[in-house]
């Protein structure tokens, strides 16, 4: 029968711990160190850290230990157990180990815009002036804060909103830091890890972001094909996608595509939210963040999530989160609570104790109130009285400094710190899990290509609506060229036809991208972030599924035109115009995603890509002759893909034609053979071969500068 450890977890077989208790009595005597060398209550022996070394190694085990200690509770001569966790005897075989997280003295600070104008305001000097501290030019939002999270620990982290709880996480997380400056000691075990904290732990972030027209188990098995340890077998790796599916309750909606908010319903948002934790689960982490997991849910799912929650962190994990205003079936769940103010801790301990630390200071919660309500008002910055609620949450956070948790916390920092070398390994696993779980670049290939192919088809609505416009577009362009004659007024007609073949085929590819793409990034930015791929894996892979849709397309677009029109009826006059046409598409596509990654999301990219496009299309050469370019524009009309499109498309169209019909006798025919045509626009055919090349050129180029600004974005994000 499972027994609950001293962490409030259910025992673990896979991983038998050795409690150390050690007494400290009020009276201020040294702590003498016990341990009990078996199973059950057997006579206790002086502890000895050799000792327990070599029968951990006896056992097959790897040399780590657990200390507990009790401690009176202050004046109020409350006696409780505090576990401090310097390290387990596990089973090597056994990749995840169970941690502890301490930080100590941390302080963030993010530049301040206005710094010439800001200072330090003493707040009793200055009256109800206030003004937050700045230091070096820089804005303080956490004040120096300590706290430790030990294993079978769930942690709620509340406060009022501005209190810095995201920023709090996000810096014990290690990421999106790229705006912050840190102070302070974060630790695992005692030993500090530094960036490798992500190959050891698990970030759920409030935003649920999915492919909607992936299935459930797909996108587990896309996570565990690229984010589980390598040397796993596809087997087990599967295997395990079924075991995450049947813990967090998704079994239900295995089969069912995710689905998108507005254009596609699917899975329900505590589902949605259950997935973002499975994704997580796949690699078994000991240590987990997650930034508001009940956001956006009514109380039944919410309730469910974080019980979700309670029991992963009942398999001796190590769980944080920030939670905002959750109700009291909720908050009974956490095991423990850090309430922030201000950028300071307020308390932290049991959740059963902030009450009592409360009241303590004369704030009683109301009989049949939400603790969390009153905790929240309590400590909340009310409009108004900025000034008498500062001192007062200054009183409370100096009060719970001063208290046995701050002097517990503080002395449990110190014990990890000093037992801290015994824990070594953790360090080199931290930063070998990520070679280790990193998949090679054909895998990351394959998999990134199989999963674009699947969401591009599966996006019923929107291919057809690629297909839709491709054949209403190309009919009524064609009615509206249909025919031409080869007349003098024909030539401006035939003209005016070929350069709007190639503006349609720009136009609706790169916007077509420009509203698609930017939304991915987002999924990119996450992913890239996990360490699940490489930016040109991921690139690559977008582009090669995409191709054939766009080549297809471009292919049908132009060979309902093209005969409709009346141009040059030659199978090889049409092939070359069909070539020039998809070039241009895979052009414009190029440019959409140039225009996306600058811009970084749909609403700047659809404002920046018509002045951006619009220059270009002025120096096609169809409302411009090319010979009255102004000097000074002429480094933009190089630029330009209208340029040589329309170029090789006026050569392949009139180099053949030896007669073009003059009816009015009296006037001089303007044009007389396609020659005469192509002399008057300042077009040679001598010129081909350099304007397929410029084409190929502009088409390799753009995709370059394309991948060149998302790595940046990636790294940029990953900092």
């Amino acid at each position: 029968m499972d027994r609950p450890n001293s962490y409030g977890s259910r025992h673990n077989p896979e991983m038998e711990e050795t409690q150390f208790h050690a007494n400290r009595p009020n009276s201020g005597s040294q702590p003498q160190h016990y341990y009990n060398s078996g199973g059950s209550l057997g006579d206790l022996q002086i502890y000895s850290p050799e000792r327990e070394y070599n029968a951990a190694r006896q056992n097959g085990m790897d040399s780590q230990a657990s200390f507990s200690r009790k401690s009176a509770k202050g004046d109020r001569g409350v006696s409780r157990d505090h576990v401090i966790k310097v390290a387990t005897i596990a089973d090597p075989n056994h990749d995840h180990q169970p941690v502890t997280l301490s930080w100590e003295g941390v302080s963030v600070f993010v530049k301040d815009k206005q710094k010439k104008m800001s200072k330090i305001v003493d707040a009793e000097e200055q009256g109800n002036r206030h003004q937050v501290p700045v230091k070096n030019g820089r804005k303080r939002i956490v004040h120096g804060v300590s706290g430790v999270v030990q294993p079978g620990t769930l942690l709620a982290i509340m406060g009022a909103s501005g209190a810095g709880k995201s920023t709090l996480m996000n810096v014990l997380a290690n990421r999106n830091l790229k705006d912050y400056s840190i102070e302070g000691h974060i630790k695992v075990n005692g030993l500090s890890v530094s960036n490798g904290i992500r190959n050891i732990s698990a970030y759920v972030q409030q935003d649920d972001l999915f492919f909607g027209t992936l299935t459930v188990r797909e996108t587990l098995t896309f996570r565990a094909q690229l984010g589980m340890d390598q040397r796993v077998k596809k087997e087990a790796r599967l295997q395990r996608v079924e075991e995450v599916i049947q813990e967090l309750g998704l079994t239900k909606c295995s089969d069912t595509q995710i689905g998108q908010a507005g254009t596609k319903k699917g899975i329900s948002g505590g589902e949605a939210k259950r997935l973002s934790f499975a994704c997580e689960m796949l690699t078994n982490p000991r240590l987990m963040f997650c930034d508001e997991p009940t956001s956006g849910l009514d109380t039944f799912m919410a309730q469910n999530v974080v019980q979700t929650l309670k029991n992963m962190a009942q398999k001796n994990r190590t769980i944080l989160c920030t939670i905002h205003q959750p109700s009291s079936e909720i908050f009974a769940m956490f095991d423990r609570v850090l309430l922030l103010a201000e950028g300071r801790v307020a308390f932290l301990g049991a959740s059963s104790a902030a009450q009592e630390f409360l009241r303590g200071l004369n704030y009683r919660c109301p009989v049949n109130f939400n603790p969390a309500d009153f905790f929240i008002l309590t400590l909340a910055i009310v409009p108004g009285k900025e000034t008498e609620c500062r001192q007062k949450v200054n009183t409370i956070c100096d009060a719970f400094s001063e208290t046995a948790e701050a002097k517990d916390i503080q002395q449990t920092i110190t014990e990890l710190n000093a037992h801290a070398e015994e824990n070594s390994a953790i360090v080199e696993e931290a930063f070998a899990n990520s070679a280790r779980n990193e998949a090679n670049w054909g895998r990351q290939f394959a998999i990134l290509l199989w999963r674009s192919w699947v969401s591009l088809f599966r996006d019923v609505v929107l291919f057809r609506v690629r297909v839709m416009q491709t054949l209403v577009m190309g009919l009524v362009l064609g009615l509206i060229y249909l025919r031409l004659e080869y007349d003098q007024k024909g030539v401006q007609n035939i003209n005016g036809g070929m350069f709007l073949l190639l503006m349609q085929a720009t136009f609706v590819n790169m916007f077509a991208v420009v509203n698609s793409f930017p939304a991915e990034m987002g999924i990119f930015m996450r992913e890239y972030g996990s360490g699940l791929y490489r930016t040109d894996a991921y690139f690559l892979a977008k582009s090669f599924a995409e191709l054939p849709t766009f080549v297809v397309l471009a292919f049908v677009f132009i060979t309902i035109d093209y005969w409709m029109m009346g141009l040059y009826e030659t199978w090889q006059a049409y092939l070359i115009a069909a070539g020039i046409i998809i070039i241009v598409t895979n052009i414009a596509v190029s440019f959409g995603l140039l225009v996306s990654t600058i811009a970084g999301n749909v609403n700047l990219a659809l404002a920046i890509a018509p002045p951006l496009l619009i220059p270009l299309l002025m120096f096609g050469g169809f409302f411009l002759n090319d010979e009255s370019v102004p000097v000074y524009f002429v480094w933009l009309k190089y630029l330009s893909w209208f340029k040589y499109a329309n170029e090789l498309m006026s050569v392949n169209q009139w180099k053949n034609v030896d007669s073009i019909t003059c009816r009015d006798i009296a006037t001089k025919c303007r044009y007389t053979s396609g020659q005469d045509v192509l002399t008057s626009i300042s077009y040679s055919e001598d010129n081909t071969y350099q304007n397929v090349g410029c084409l190929f050129a502009l088409l390799i180029g753009l995709r370059v500068l394309s991948f060149i600004f998302l790595l940046i974005r990636a790294r940029l994000s990953k900092s």
